[in-house]
């Protein structure tokens, strides 16, 4: 049974659109030409962070975050910037009696900031710099499974991104939730794998809940 549900933070409770629009505008380029190239670059296949060296080669994006925040322009997201669905889905899964945490990649800063609007809301939350190891590393998951208090398959992973998310909580042992939204839901929703390795696919995290129930009810 599923008795913790973990989840992945941008695009899936956080909408990235106005942070990815803050670095464009560092960059120097438009919104809607970085968003294109963004879109390509994943959409190959390759690291996010290479839309990055396609305008800027030889771009550091740990240094820039620390020029930004030198600047008075750090990476930030608030209430404004997560999903519709977010606090009452927490709600539910609360009401419903599950553990519930929130566990990315994010930075230290990002980590604070999430601890800020979440720590009534959730029992845990645990960043990759938290950590030391990040998304896809196996470790990353590791540190999931060690800090809920129940066995990995218990655990229910949710996450926007096949790769990131997805394949590596199902190697750790875990179920997992696939959201379709965002530029990885969207590219990757027709993947194959989408459907063959995952525990259930969602539109909303309102869908959850009952997905959730029907999941334990059949066991």
């Amino acid at each position: 049974m599923i008795r913790a549900v973990v989840f992945d933070v941008g695009e899936c409770l956080v909408d990235e659109t106005r942070e990815y629009g803050t670095w464009a505008d560092w960059l120097g380029v438009p919104r809607h030409t970085f968003a294109a190239m963004f879109g390509a670059v994943i959409a190959r296949g390759r690291d996010y962070r290479e839309t990055f060296q396609e305008f800027r080669p030889g771009f550091d994006l740990y240094a820039e975050r620390e020029k930004r925040a030198a600047a008075g322009k750090p990476e930030h997201f608030g209430e404004e910037d997560l999903y519709s669905d977010v606090r009452t889905a927490l709600a539910q899964l609360r009401a419903d009696g599950l553990w519930l945490g929130i566990a990315g990649n994010q930075t230290v800063r990002a980590g604070g900031i999430l601890r800020e609007l979440f720590t009534g809301d959730v029992d845990l939350i645990g960043t990759s710099d938290d950590w030391g190891a990040s998304k896809p590393d196996p470790e990353f998951f590791v540190r999931v499974a060690e800090v809920v208090p129940f066995a990995s398959e218990e655990i229910l992973y949710v996450g926007d991104r096949l790769d990131n998310d997805i394949r590596p909580a199902v190697a750790a042992g875990m179920a997992t939730a696939l959201i379709r939204r965002g530029p990885w839901g969207t590219i990757q929703q027709h993947d194959p794998e989408a459907d063959s390795i995952t525990t259930m696919r969602i539109d909303s995290l309102s869908e959850l809940s009952e997905k959730v129930a029907k999941f334990n009810a059949e066991r």
